[in-house]
C-alpha cells in the first residue's frame, strides 16, 4: 500500500488540473505564455500519475481497469472480473 501523503498529493495534484485546465486552455489558445508561467506548476495535466484505486500503487497500472497489476491478478483468481481467467494448458 502506498503512503497515504502521496495518495492524498495526486488528488490535490487532479484538483488543481481541474480548477485551472479551462484558463490555461485559454492562455495557449491565445498565445500568453507568460501567463501561463504564472500559473501552479502542479495545474499542469502532464504531472498527473495514474494510480491504483486499491492500493494506491503507481507502477503496472492498467487504464481499462483502474488498478495494479497485482490487485487485477487477485480480483481475476476471485472471479471479480467478468470474462477474465486464468490460462491453463
Amino acid at each position: 500500500m502506498a503512503r497515504k501523503c502521496l495518495i492524498a498529493r495526486e488528488v490535490k495534484r487532479k484538483k488543481l488540473v481541474e480548477k485551472y485546465n479551462k484558463l490555461r486552455k485559454e492562455l495557449k489558445e491565445n498565445g500568453e505564455w507568460d501567463a501561463l508561467q504564472n500559473l501552479p506548476k502542479n495545474s499542469n495535466p502532464i504531472r498527473l500519475h495514474n494510480r491504483c484505486q486499491m492500493t494506491g500503487r503507481p507502477r503496472a497500472y492498467y487504464r481499462k481497469f483502474g488498478v495494479s497489476r497485482l490487485v487485477f491478478r487477485e480480483m481475476a483468481l476471485r472471479g471479480e472480473i467478468p470474462g477474465i481467467k486464468k490460462a491453463s494448458w
